[in-house]
């Protein structure tokens, strides 16, 4: 399916699956075990109706947005996603130039396939996406680059102790144990603009990508296992280690994964200036709540002292402006661009975000928004009587 011909996210979606072969759609598609928090997200901003306010004069509109003292196209981030080069050569570079040429921040995942100075090149404002390993030296080396790249904020994924139980990806030999398989030789086979434009690309100029931002594994089985040992996440992450980044790191602080009021008023209290609301897209506990549905609790727990941003299901323009009535400053979209990205690389992406630019405006104009502060609580309707409440 050409761009020209992809009038929204789900069409973009069929045009990513079409390219890619069965199991790194997957990767992007699906989320864990049964895929039920990543389908109550959606269900989650389905479930709001909107009350618009007519006989305004909306001639005149703005989306722009102000994150964290950087004046922006919309109040929207990209994602951290993971290795979006296993999707498009040198994915990650084709979504941050994306995300600058739309105007909006880009967060680079911390197993991105690019390298943080390559990335820095593209112009974009950059976010670093941090976990924590067992070995704090090369966090800590992360957080020290992006130091000195002068990246804008650090955002810190605080809800991956563990990594969710993603059957689908060791079916599909999308994680260890790797090595290939007929079917998986078949599927890179039968999808040749992938196969041409991404795996061979690769190989013709130096073998398949990996994860640049952290240490080489050494030569024998034993020191491999010691490297895979150090940059394994940690399960012993705390306040702790928080409050410790808050003295290392100049620049906004963000923590990602908080679905708790208690523990975004604890972040706020840590010195952190934004939380995410957020399950992960889903990817992690299948039966997460969706963060849609806590945003307001968390809102009034902080009550203004720091930023809420809200990742996991934005699919539409719609579900911004949904989101911003119930008092996030900002959303951000981790499927959406990578959709974007999997189907036509940089123009791809730019297509996905500029989507979802104009669909918010088109909102806004219907609901009788002219810029974002107009935006209030009372643009959500009030659920029928007999309806399931969150």
């Amino acid at each position: 399916m050409h761009l020209d011909r992809c009038f929204n996210i789900e069409d973009l979606r069929q045009a990513a699956k079409a390219r890619l072969p069965h199991g790194l759609f997957s990767f992007i598609d699906r989320a864990t075990e049964d895929d039920l928090a990543r389908d109550r997200n959606r269900e989650g901003f389905r479930n709001l109706r909107l009350l618009p306010r007519v006989l305004v004069d909306v001639a005149e509109r703005s989306t722009e947005a102000l994150l964290f003292g950087h004046r922006q196209a919309m109040p929207l981030a990209v994602a951290p996603a993971g290795p979006a080069g296993l999707f498009w050569y040198k994915g990650e570079a084709a979504l941050a130039r994306a995300a600058a040429a739309a105007r909006v921040p880009f967060t680079l995942s911390t197993y991105s396939t690019t390298g943080m100075a390559e990335i820095a090149e593209t112009g974009a404002t950059i976010w670093q996406q941090l976990y924590l390993w067992n070995d704090r030296s090369l966090t800590e080396a992360i957080v020290a680059r992006a130091r000195e790249l002068e990246f804008q904020a650090l955002v810190v994924t605080v809800d991956t102790p563990v990594l969710g139980q993603r059957e689908y990806l060791q079916r599909d030999r999308f994680m260890p144990p790797w090595g290939p398989s007929l079917g998986a030789m078949a599927e890179a086979m039968l999808h040749p603009r992938w196969l041409i434009g991404v795996a061979l690309r690769y190989l013709a100029s130096g073998g398949l990508p990996r994860v640049v931002n952290m240490p080489l594994p050494a030569a024998g089985a034993a020191a491999q296992a010691e490297m895979a040992r150090r940059t394994g996440l940690s399960q012993s992450v705390t306040w702790d280690d928080i409050a410790r980044l808050r003295q290392a790191w100049p620049r906004a602080l963000v923590i990602k994964g908080i679905l708790r009021p208690e523990e975004a008023e604890r972040a706020v209290a840590l010195g952190c200036d934004g939380v995410v609301v957020s399950n992960h897209g889903g990817r992690n506990l299948d039966s997460a709540a969706s963060p849609i549905d806590l945003l307001p609790s968390i809102v009034a727990a902080i009550g203004g002292r720091a930023t809420v941003l809200l990742d996991s299901g934005v699919r539409r323009g719609s579900d911004i402006l949904k989101a911003l009535a119930l008092g996030a400053s900002g959303v951000l979209v981790g499927r959406a661009p990578l959709y974007g990205v999997a189907a036509g690389g940089e123009a791809g992406a730019r297509h996905a975000l500029e989507l979802l630019r104009s669909e918010l405006d088109r909102t806004m104009a219907l609901t009788g928004c002219r810029k974002l502060d107009e935006i209030s609580a009372d643009l959500i309707a009030a659920p029928l009587i007999g309806e399931r409440q969150p």
